[in-house]
Order: C-alpha cells, then structure tokens, then sequence
C-alpha cells in the first residue's frame, strides 16, 4: 500500500483541475498552467477541491506508479500556485555567470565559455555569483539545475565549481611534503 498514494490530495481555491479522455491531466493556477499525460493503470478521481487516486490492480508496476503519479499532482498544485527555486552558488578565481537572450553563458576554467539554453517557461537570473532558477514546473527547474551543476562540479580540494547553494562540499587535504 502506498503511503504517498492513499492520501487525499487538497485542491487551493484558486486552482482548477481538469482531467480529459485520454488521461490528460491540466492544472491552471494564478502562475500559470501545467499538462501531464498519465496511464490509465491510475485512476484519478476529481470530486469538489480533493482529487484521490486507486490503483487497477496490484502489480508492482501499478503500486509504483501509484506513488509516482500522486507526486507529480502535488507538485503541478504546488507549482501554478508558488513557483520552485533552485539557487546554485559559484566559486573560484574568475569564474562567473551571465543571461545573455535565452542563454546562460557561464565561464568557468575552460578554454571557451559554456551557452546552455534556458528552458523555456523558466527564468534565470544572476547576481553576486548566484544563479537563481525559477519556475513552476519541478521537473524542469531541477533538470536545468543540474545540467548547470554538472558543467563545472565542485571539486574537493579548493572548492571551486558550481554547487547547490545549501549543498557542503567536503574537502580533502592536499599532499604534504616530508
């Protein structure tokens, strides 16, 4: 029995859920409007500001997406009503981070700097050697933010790189001469 799943998901007045024939799920809120197909091995049962979902069957395929599929509603209510943060945090000697259109040029030790494109739906900003990622979609604040991460990883011995702004980089101490 799921845990995440049995629970009775609350819906905010200012939401408005909606569910089509094909298993479409759309979730519009004061920050915007979020779609998420789903397989018909959930049920998902809207009724007033609840939305309870049961599984057809008791497979562990269909006991896993149970979980899964009432997860994603939480976080699409979550995301049309407040949006999702990621901050990530830039260090060393001449490394920095700028919006440039839809890019993000960061420069960070290589040869030539790193565009990555910012997704679209999220905004990006830079300040102080911080990159803030806002959205309200999770899966894509959190994708981006780890494709940004995964340029230039922290490193153990000085601590230079990209890292989650909450994130502890453990150091390591360098060799020691006799």
């Amino acid at each position: 029995m799921s845990r995440i799943g049995s629970q009775v998901i609350e819906i905010p007045s200012a939401t408005e859920l909606t569910q089509n024939d094909n298993g479409v799920v759309t979730v519009k809120g004061p920050k915007g409007e979020l779609s998420r197909s789903f397989k018909p091995s959930v049920t998902i049962a809207i009724k007033g500001s609840e939305v309870k979902l049961t599984p057809k069957g008791n497979s562990s395929h269909v006991r896993a997406l149970w979980g899964t599929y009432a997860s994603h509603l939480v976080n699409m209510i979550q995301g049309v009503n407040e949006t999702f943060t990621k901050r990530l945090a830039i260090e060393g000697v001449g490394f920095r981070a700028e919006v440039q259109g839809n890019d993000l040029v960061l420069t960070v030790g290589f040869s030539h700097p790193v565009k990555l494109p910012i997704p679209e739906g999220l905004d990006v900003s830079v300040a102080d050697n911080v990159i803030t990622i806002n959205g309200i979609d999770k899966e894509v604040v959190g994708q981006f933010a780890a494709r940004v991460r995964g340029t230039k990883k922290p490193e153990p011995y000085k601590g230079k790189g990209i890292r989650y702004e909450d994130e502890v980089v453990r150091r390591k101490e360098g060799k020691t001469s006799v």
